[in-house]
């Protein structure tokens, strides 16, 4: 299958009478905020609002890349207790406590330390969210003792298991199925090997990171198995494409969308958000969520 084109028919909003519009479906996104824009929770909640679902950020962290020393990232971690308050207002805002729940579908971003990984795994385990949708950030390339790795493996054994949903780029594809990936056959095996330690539906990403024309990336959900391909824009990666899909295939499990739909409809959002990149003084562009207009 080769996604194209993104349907903007997906932005309607169905009428429940004559004169009634219905409420937008609501998704939340528990990540970090990245200070350029392009990327973390406000990728999220601008994917959330160009699919017309209502979207709600609990942040965990604060990052910004640094321009006097190679545009590395600078991390600042929220205080726990402030990330835990963040949670139980929202979930008593519009989750299952709420007396009107609306809330059952859930993006995961950046977490960022072991202790805000507890935070949160607590927070999903009484199993009000439907959707779980992972992005799994892992920060430990291999080099880095203590805490990186003590972070990952902490992803690994807390918040894999509650997802329903995971969308790991090429390196996270690797780190999570053990697999060398070098094509899209390997793509295609590390995202049979997530889904079975996981039982989660996966949407591993090869992108430009693979060779050939096309971007390629490969859904598994123990039955099917499909793959997404579509012109590569550059053959550089775009801040944002990764939270950008993730936060696409969240807005439409929010509105109904089956795994497989809310997938192909990502990629084809995420395409023309890069076509549609935003230029920066930075060393990369940004996807633009406003793209597919």
């Amino acid at each position: 299958m080769t996604s194209t084109a993104f349907d903007s028919a997906a932005l309607a909003v169905t009428d429940t009478a004559a004169g009634t519009v219905s409420s937008p479906a609501v998704a939340l996104t528990i990540a970090g905020s990245e200070a350029t824009g392009g990327a973390g929770a406000q990728a999220d909640l601008k994917t959330f609002q160009e699919l017309g679902v209502f979207g709600i950020a609990n942040l965990t962290c604060i990052v910004s890349f640094d321009p006097q020393d190679n545009w590395n990232h600078r991390f600042v971690p929220v205080d726990q207790q402030v990330i835990a308050d963040q949670l139980e207002a929202t979930t008593a805002a519009y989750g299952a406590a709420s007396g009107a729940p609306v809330l059952d579908t859930v993006k995961i971003g950046m977490l960022g330390s072991p202790a805000t990984i507890s935070t949160v795994a607590e927070a999903l385990a009484d199993g009000q969210f439907a959707n779980v949708v992972l992005d799994p950030v892992l920060i430990c390339k291999g080099q880095e003792p203590g805490h990186a790795l003590d972070t990952d493996q902490a992803l690994k054994a807390q918040i894999l298991p509650l997802a329903t949903f995971v969308t790991p780029n090429h390196f996270e594809a690797e780190s999570l199925s053990g697999l060398e990936i070098t094509d899209v056959e390997s793509l295609k095996a590390a995202a049979v090997r997530i889904h079975e330690l996981s039982g989660a539906a996966v949407l591993a990403k090869g992108g430009v990171r693979l060779a050939g024309p096309d971007a390629v990336d490969v859904y598994f959900d123990g039955e099917t198995l499909e793959v997404l391909s579509a012109p590569k824009v550059g053959e550089v990666a775009v801040s944002g494409a990764g939270c950008s899909l993730a936060a696409a295939v969240t807005a439409e499990l929010a509105k109904g969308a089956t795994p497989l739909e809310a997938a192909r409809t990502a990629k084809a959002f995420v395409t023309a958000g890069i076509r549609n990149r935003v230029a920066s003084g930075a060393p990369f562009d940004a996807l633009w969520q406003g793209g597919p207009r």
